[in-house]
């Protein structure tokens, strides 16, 4: 595992940075670095952990960030903002998923059969999806496919695209909406969108997002304000038009 995740930063063509939101992560942070891909970054995000999440993060050679302003959007944006591979990833740091699941998303990416991959979580076991958030989730999936378009089942946090085009949607949802409006945003500017089933295990801790029916509801309607924008011409270039290197 050391020598993965003490690889030098990134500076190829080929360079993949994985950004990972976390806040409290500690139990679930060794697995989740230790299956960080070779020679790829993990970019751990720290949105004002208390149990030496960023510490723990450093110790195993990850790359820590910093995002005081709370939010699971926030800490997505500062990781993104931070990036400096041509390709960028997002996985939960929870240990639901696997982050050497994304090999074949980013493959895809690169040879362009798709500009935004995305994993259709699958559960695996007990637990591992709430009833309430799965409930969320279809909703928003139907929701999402009424105003884009897309044939989509989940809305998942495994995802896979290219780092400029993603600067490029010009995202602004600081909260949990913020993987809804990377979607509706690229459809709107033109984008191919790949889903392909992913394991999905309980997680390690608490959900600070979909554990309650509170935090479900608060979730979905921070995802309801993005399906309520208008159609936007997006300054990212129209990656379905666009030619291929």
């Amino acid at each position: 595992m050391d020598a993965v995740l003490n690889s030098p930063p990134p500076s190829s063509a080929e360079a993949v940075d994985v950004v990972l939101p976390c806040l409290n992560e500690a139990g679930a942070l060794p697995w989740v670095l230790s299956r960080i891909p070779p020679g790829w970054r993990a970019l751990v995000v720290d949105n004002g952990s208390t149990d030496g999440s960023a510490d723990l993060a450093r110790g195993l050679g990850a790359t820590v960030v910093t995002e005081a302003r709370r939010g699971f959007g926030a800490a997505c944006h500062a990781g993104l903002t931070a990036a400096k591979a041509p390709y960028v990833c997002f996985c939960d740091c929870d240990a639901s998923l696997d982050p050497a699941l994304l090999v074949p998303f980013v493959q895809e990416v690169r040879t362009g059969e798709a500009d935004l991959v995305l994993g259709r979580r699958r559960p695996q076991g007990r637990g591992a999806w709430p009833a309430h958030a799965r409930a969320g989730n279809l909703a928003l999936a139907r929701m999402l496919r009424r105003r884009t378009g897309l044939r989509l089942h989940d809305l998942g946090p495994l995802r896979a695209a290219r780092r400029e085009a993603l600067l490029g949607l010009d995202l602004t949802d600081r909260r949990s909406g913020y993987p809804l409006q990377m979607v509706v945003r690229a459809a709107d500017a033109g984008w191919r969108v790949a889903e392909h089933d992913v394991p999905y295990r309980p997680r390690t801790g608490t959900s600070k997002v979909t554990g309650t029916w509170r935090g479900t509801w608060q979730a979905v309607r921070d995802m309801s304000h993005v399906l309520s924008e208008a159609p936007r011409l997006s300054e990212a270039p129209r990656l379905s038009e666009a030619p291929r290197p």
